[in-house]
């Protein structure tokens, strides 16, 4: 089986304190991936995590996202590499420290971007990683883009790539959310599935994320996700807290937390 699993930068950086991770939580979260893991033999992971208060702060005073012309703003997409690069690193200790063989594959050295998406992507390494046992790690990055310059694509949209060339059966969006939320930020009423037919209904009260995020919010996380829901048969998402408890391993066992997006 076969799942992508995205450690959200909310959840394992303190996204309102600039290059600040959090340390406990990465330990936690890897030691129960190692769980899972141990719990399902056959059970693959292709593992994403967002860049939260490394990235984001580093992007936003260039506007990285949108494009990159000239001098500053090359300047500004070397540093953005630079503090993904150190949270990865971060991140891979940790699973490591748990017994996991992970391997990151930094995005910007294999992914070409057209308009601010993945315009083509050397998948070999990837591939071979998930065939030979390892745990491949990808993470939001910046890339080089045939029209814009440069860029930054996030989790979600590597995922949005990779799924209808790998087809996981789930893919799995832990943050600090509890889920999605039906009157954010209020936070009263926890939507307990969305699917194509009531994603209407409900998009008008999805909400950005709170703190820095150059790469969109909730909304758009839904939205790419429904989008990949309707062109996979058989796809569930599901959007769930990776704080506290043991959330990401049951859901990696099959359970299902927070909310589900299906067909």
């Amino acid at each position: 089986m076969l799942v992508f699993l995205k450690l959200g930068g909310s959840l394992i950086t303190d996204k309102d304190k600039p290059f600040t991770p959090r340390p406990r939580i990465l330990t936690d979260l890897a030691e129960q991936i190692e769980s899972a893991c141990r719990d399902n033999p056959g059970l693959r992971i292709v593992l994403g995590h967002g860049s939260g208060s490394f990235g984001h702060q580093a992007a936003g005073p260039y506007g990285t996202r949108q494009g990159v012309s000239g001098p500053q703003a090359w300047r500004g997409f070397a540093e953005v590499w630079y503090q993904a690069a150190a949270l990865n690193r971060l991140v891979v200790e940790a699973l490591r420290a748990a017994g996991l063989a992970a391997v990151a594959l930094a995005p910007v050295a294999a992914v070409t971007a057209r308009g601010g998406r993945v315009g083509a992507w050397n998948l070999t390494p990837l591939r071979a990683a998930l065939a030979n046992g390892l745990l491949p790690v990808i993470y939001g990055d910046v890339a080089f883009d045939l029209r814009r310059g440069g860029t930054i694509l996030s989790t979600e949209d590597l995922f949005a790539y990779l799924a209808p060339r790998l087809r996981p059966q789930r893919i799995l969006l832990a943050g600090r959310e509890a889920g999605v939320w039906a009157d954010y930020p209020a936070r009263t009423r926890l939507l307990a599935e969305i699917t194509p037919q009531t994603f209407a209904a409900h998009s008008a009260s999805l909400q950005g994320a709170a703190g820095a995020d150059v790469t969109g919010g909730m909304d758009s996380k839904v939205r790419q996700m429904m989008a990949l829901i309707r062109r996979l048969p058989g796809l569930e998402v599901l959007i769930f807290s990776g704080e506290g408890g043991q959330n990401v391993r049951q859901a990696l066992n099959g359970e299902t937390p927070g909310t589900r997006l299906h067909r």
